[in-house]
């Protein structure tokens, strides 16, 4: 399995299966591909922890200071929620952007580190995103199991043995320094793992620095300094991009008004809302509404 053998396996669910040439499906449960024939505009998107590899085109992707751009046979991989600004730099109907996209199980990579054992693992890649090409037996892997959407018996018992392997593949991995580090419970990154679940539970409520800095059991200023380096940004910014993400969700669904979704999101001035929304976006958030609740487009 090649990367060519990924190209043709994607092209035929887009066309085959689903009839689509462009857009995004979901395979199974944890597996997406995607395909776009066009260049896109800049999207700001919360990426949860995923590969990511892409079989034709390129794709930029940034959060905070630190920006990536890669394309064909090169992987991303993301160990934490991160709130980011992508877009797809090169597509075109004759060579269409496609790309393999795998939601991670971080507890099958600690359930790996265990079995593992003692064994030295290089973690001094903290890196809030890492591209690298990737390896040919990940790529494999990745083959194998997208051959399994066609095959629900073999995927009932095939498909965890697979994933343990791309996620032991991505585990050893050059770009995988994020995933090694996360596996040391006491480590920075698994303690900042702990604050950035407490933001994404908590984000419309009030929540400061000190706060954040006691749930990963850290110094307000050691804790200031290590959630940029694994994250690319600030506590406070990582907390007002979660809510501007949210609300710009909520704008889309066209459920809200601007008022009620800047309070939805923790804003106590629409204001405030409103001004933030327009420098993160772009526009402002009445032009972002789909529709005023209780009209009909």
């Amino acid at each position: 399995m090649n990367i060519d053998n990924l190209i043709l396996q994607n092209e035929n669910f887009f066309l085959s299966a689903y009839g689509k040439t462009a857009g995004i499906v979901s395979i199974l449960p944890d597996l997406t591909l995607l395909r776009h024939t066009h260049p896109t505009e800049l999207e700001a998107v919360v990426y949860n922890p995923v590969l990511c590899l892409i079989l034709q085109g390129r794709k930029e992707t940034t959060v905070g200071t630190k920006s990536v751009n890669f394309g064909q046979g090169e992987s991303l991989v993301v160990g934490h929620y991160l709130p980011v600004v992508s877009r797809i730099t090169k597509a075109s109907p004759e060579t269409p952007y496609l790309a393999v996209v795998l939601s991670l199980d971080l507890g099958l990579i600690r359930n790996l580190y265990d079995q593992i054992g003692d064994r030295d693992l290089e973690t001094d890649n903290t890196e809030p995103l890492d591209v690298n090409i990737a390896d040919e037996r990940l790529i494999n892997a990745l083959g194998r199991y997208l051959e399994l959407a066609n095959a629900p018996e073999e995927a009932t018992v095939m498909g965890p043995l697979i994933l343990q392997e791309i996620h032991f593949r991505l585990l050893m991995a050059p770009n995988g320094g994020m995933l090694r580090r996360l596996v040391f419970r006491n480590s920075h990154a698994s303690r900042i793992s702990r604050s950035i679940e407490r933001i994404r539970q908590d984000f419309r409520t009030s929540l400061s620095v000190a706060e954040l800095a006691e749930v990963a059991g850290m110094s307000s200023s050691s804790f200031h300094e290590h959630f940029k380096v694994i994250t690319g940004t600030t506590p406070l910014q990582y907390l007002k991009e979660m809510r501007l993400l949210k609300a710009h969700r909520l704008l889309q669904e066209g459920a809200h008004s601007v008022t009620s979704t800047a309070f939805e999101v923790g804003y106590e001035s629409a204001t405030q809302f409103s001004r933030e929304y327009g420098r993160k976006f772009g526009v402002s958030p009445r032009q972002d509404l789909v529709s005023e609740p209780g009209q009909i487009n």
